[in-house]
């Protein structure tokens, strides 16, 4: 039987998940391995340096850059806050007549002072950052003094495409349907705290509505870009994507417009309506594919947490695949032939291609690069 691989989209109602949980520079792991974690637990710790604040000494003591050894008060690595007297002179005559005394504008510490330029420069307070797991889970390895490795095992899907970061909590599926599309009236308080799922596609009005009731993240079929634009306040272009504080997480299954969920998406999603989930909108698509994610953890013991072989997706005779370029874009196809003779497409070059049949049992020659396997 032909076969071919390809990239592809992960949906299924049963994986081990191995996530590294890493602080961005070292520091204190808060747990052991073999705990057993939450997604809310803090699994490790750090503190990042401080803004550094440049302040002109000399200027504001009114002396030249070479006197400041004479009035300085202060030495670096002294702690500081906005009280503290940097520098001062000693007045008229000595007599602390007309004195001139500078304050520090800003609390801190001193990181350095220059004799030659006057500049001494003050580090503001270090700022605290913790890692959480993200997932329920097991710990299951240390990386000492940079984070853990957690693993479970949980039903999964993959988008195509997201923005804001991770989040947890219940999975509510408004939408009736795949094909369903939901109006801001059906966001309601009962939406506080949720990640709703709302078919082919989410407008700006619904995504407004769902930030102004406290929804932690919309899954749904489709967006508009220009509504993407508008919630945003700019416009994306290419770029990893993530770390948008937009106060809610966005994950689109199929892409952009409005595209019916896939079926195999939004079953899996229905069947764990109710369940804990943990999701993020991170996506990159060069330099390494990273894709937004749907966790709902599920029940198991350690003895299943074992390493899998992993296997690039498979294209063969009866595969499922969506197409990813236009103008079919989005579209669920089944695989119903793979020619080994390269062919002759509209731009003149000769590829591999596939046929495929849509639900509607229309057939179609695509090139193999223009899909990507549902895997299961």
């Amino acid at each position: 039987m032909a076969q071919a691989y390809s990239a592809g989209l992960t949906i299924t109602e049963n994986i081990i998940l191995r996530k590294e949980r890493i602080l961005p520079l070292k520091g204190q792991v808060l747990v052991k391995k073999g705990d057993h974690v939450k997604a809310e637990t803090v699994v490790a710790e750090t503190l990042l340096p401080g803004k550094v604040v440049p302040f002109n000494l000399a200027n504001k003591l009114g002396v030249a850059p070479a006197q400041l050894p004479n009035f300085i008060k202060v030495q670096p690595g002294d702690k500081i806050t906005t009280d503290t007297v940097l520098a001062e002179t000693k007045g008229l005559f000595g007599l602390g007549i007309m004195k001139n005394e500078v304050r520090s504008p800003i609390s801190g510490e001193v990181e350095s002072i220059s004799t030659i330029t006057g500049q001494i420069l003050l580090r503001e307070p270090k700022i605290p950052v913790q890692v959480k797991a993200f997932i329920d889970g097991i710990v299951t390895e240390i990386i000492p003094e940079e984070g853990v490795i957690i693993e479970n095992k949980s039903a999964y899907a993959q988008g195509i495409f997201g923005v804001g970061g991770e989040t947890v909590g219940e999975l509510m599926v408004i939408a009736d349907s795949p094909e369903a599309e939901i109006t801001p009236a059906q966001i309601t308080e009962a939406c506080k705290d949720k990640i709703i799922v709302t078919g082919q596609f989410v407008s700006y009005d619904v995504m407004e509505a769902a930030k102004n009731h406290g929804v932690k993240a919309i899954i749904t079929g489709g967006i508009d870009d220009q509504d993407l634009k508008k919630l945003l306040g700019y416009d994306l272009g290419v770029a990893i994507t993530g770390h948008e504080n937009i106060g809610i997480t966005i994950v689109c299954t199929e892409g952009f417009g409005k595209i019916a969920m896939a079926n195999k998406t939004y079953n899996l999603l229905k069947k764990f309506n109710g369940h804990k989930t943990s999701i993020h909108g991170k996506t990159q698509i060069r330099a390494g594919v990273i894709r937004p994610e749907i966790i709902i953890p599920l029940k198991f013991s350690e003895e299943e947490l074992v390493p899998q072989e992993i296997k690039p997706p498979v294209l063969e005779i009866g595969t499922m695949i969506r197409i990813i370029r236009q103008p079919n874009f989005g579209k669920i196809a089944k695989v119903t032939a793979l020619p080994e003779e390269l062919t002759k497409v509209e731009s003149e070059t000769l590829v591999r291609v596939l046929e495929a049949e849509f639900e509607d049992g229309t057939r179609m020659i695509i090139p193999r690069a223009n899909v990507e396997v549902i895997e299961t």
